[in-house]
């Protein structure tokens, strides 16, 4: 019953999304309608948020009535530095999310007053640990932009709208599911746009059904980790798998990644705080990973997730100073400069704690491609790292339908083997796409812990068979594909055909048969007729 309400909520809440995407979208184009309504959701939350906490606070010390938004501004300030400390951020009752909105209709500068928000929420946490978690969160929400209007006048009137339609989100009582409903209408907005422009903001956004299977894959035989990481993190969906799956309070030291794209990185921090994911459990950098890594001073990671980006050209050889770069140069070369999949394979591998599991995306390419690349699987199977190799269904991405693989890192293996698993078909249609199924993500789950052959869809290879093939890691070269054509027997096809044509040549006989006794009758009437009316006219 709880299970349709959810669903009920969900349904909801995802129609008032579309809606207020259809009433705004003529004006803002779907990435950066995106923009706004993530930006405004986040402000509604960060306003719930500290709201909820202080208040709870005051409830427990004995003032029932107590609610910080109808406190004056001068008596909220004494509580500024407490709150930077505990919630990383502060926000004054005036500038809270419902007190401004229900100001609107009245501010005629409501675009000064948003951005004098939204700037002093950042700057509240400057000089305190929390600063690089807050700072630039709402660059990508310009109240200023002609993407909204011509004129102040018509900015404000969309402002109010997209508003308006944040409010009528209905996310229920804060306490209840707040986590679980922002965190959805998100998740939602993201692969709702992804589903319809092929990619989000330039990157390719991972359904929720993979980022499962990789978090299910690197959890086997564990109930927490230190920390999740990934190299390529976009939007960060694929970490927070982890808080869903396994409990945030089992990733002990909390979920590290780093993007490239600036509006990406922002909207991941903001994506962290709606999973309601404190200012001190994550750590999200913004920069080049392979050239720049930001995270090399860390602990290593006992769970590693990426979909890093395909056959992404990167500096390789022409910077010299890759090669003695201490992730790649245990391999003796680099990724070639057109095709970077392996050097996020080879990051992730260098990062990666003894006792952890590495899951990673990859192009079909990289598993048989020739030149540097084949030095690189040389080195990952003659090291033994190489834990297992899953194919996946193709169409299963948004706006590509290549059929990818998963290659699973691990350093301390105890056989000198590799695991195949062809799950090419573990798949069910969904108008034009194919998704992951909770009993797809179980079968594949569960080759993955057995271990063992099973016909058509699993193998374990030994390593020294690997490198008799050329190191070459496709599944198809290990697993047999189901020959699912029909047997014909051709002996007994023509004995049919035989059986067909007697078949055919009697029924031909006993129509004939039965056509001569239809005529006889008829003649020998017709010859009675003839004789009648000749004596007639005699």
């Amino acid at each position: 019953m709880a299970d349709n309400k959810k669903e009920q909520e969900r349904a909801e809440l995802h129609r008032m999304i579309w809606n207020i995407a259809n009433d705004l979208r003529g004006s803002v184009d779907g990435w950066d309608f995106k923009q706004y309504v993530l930006g405004m959701l986040f402000y509604r939350y960060i306003s719930e948020n500290i709201t909820a906490y202080i208040n709870a606070g005051e409830h427990e010390a004995g003032d029932a009535t107590f609610n910080y938004a109808v406190l004056s501004d001068s008596d909220a300030e004494q509580a500024r530095e407490d709150l930077v400390k505990t919630k990383g951020f502060f926000i004054l009752p005036s500038e809270l999310f419902e007190n401004v909105r229900r100001m609107a209709p009245g501010d005629e500068n409501l675009n000064e007053t948003l951005e004098s928000v939204f700037r002093s929420i950042e700057s509240s946490a400057l000089g305190s640990a929390s600063e690089d978690n807050f700072r630039g969160l709402f660059d990508d929400l310009d109240v200023n932009s002609n993407k909204l209007g011509g004129t102040v006048a018509e900015r404000n009137k969309r402002l109010i709208k997209l508003m308006n339609g944040v409010v009528d989100m209905h996310l229920g009582d804060y306490q209840d599911n707040t986590i679980d409903a922002f965190g959805d209408a998100y998740e939602f907005l993201m692969g709702m746009y992804a589903s319809h422009a092929g990619k989000s903001g330039g990157e390719y956004y991972t359904p929720q059904e993979v980022s499962e299977l990789l978090t299910h894959i690197t959890l086997v035989g564990k109930t927490e980790v230190n920390k999740v990481y990934d190299p390529a993190c976009g939007s960060g969906s694929l970490l927070l798998k982890f808080a869903k799956i396994l409990g945030k309070e089992n990733v002990r030291l909390g979920f590290f990644g780093q993007e490239i794209n600036i509006t990406t990185y922002n909207l991941c921090r903001i994506n962290m705080f709606l999973h309601d994911i404190d200012y001190d459990k994550f750590d999200i950098g913004h920069g080049d990973t392979l050239t720049n890594p930001l995270h090399w001073d860390d602990e290593p990671f006992e769970a590693i997730v990426s979909n890093p980006p395909y056959s992404i050209k990167w500096e390789g050889k022409d910077n010299p100073l890759l090669i003695d770069d201490p992730r790649f140069s245990p391999a003796g070369v680099l990724a070639p400069k057109s095709k970077a999949d392996l050097a996020f394979i080879m990051h992730s591998l260098s990062w990666l704690a003894t006792s952890g599991t590495a899951a990673i995306v990859c192009f079909p390419g990289v598993m048989y491609r020739g030149g540097t690349e084949k030095k690189i699987r040389k080195y990952l199977i003659d090291n033994n790292y190489i834990d297992c190799i899953i194919q996946l269904p193709d169409n299963l991405f948004y706006g590509t339908s290549i059929a990818t693989c998963l290659m699973v890192l691990k350093k301390s293996k105890t056989e000198n083997s590799t695991l195949f698993i062809d799950a090419s078909k573990e798949f069910v249609k969904v108008t034009n796409s194919n998704k992951l199924t909770p009993d797809n993500i179980k079968t594949i789950v569960a080759a993955f812990t057995e271990r063992k052959d099973k016909e058509y869809f699993a193998r374990v290879v030994p390593n020294a068979m690997i490198a008799e093939q050329d190191y070459n890691l496709s599944v198809s070269t290990y697993v047999e594909q189901e020959d699912t054509r029909e047997i014909i027997d051709i002996v007994a096809l023509n004995k049919e055909i035989e059986e067909i044509v007697a078949r055919e040549q009697m029924l031909r006989e006993e129509i004939a048969k039965i056509i001569t006794e239809i005529e006889l009758p008829s003649a020998a009437s017709a010859d009675r007729q003839g004789k009648r009316g000749g004596g007639g006219h005699e």
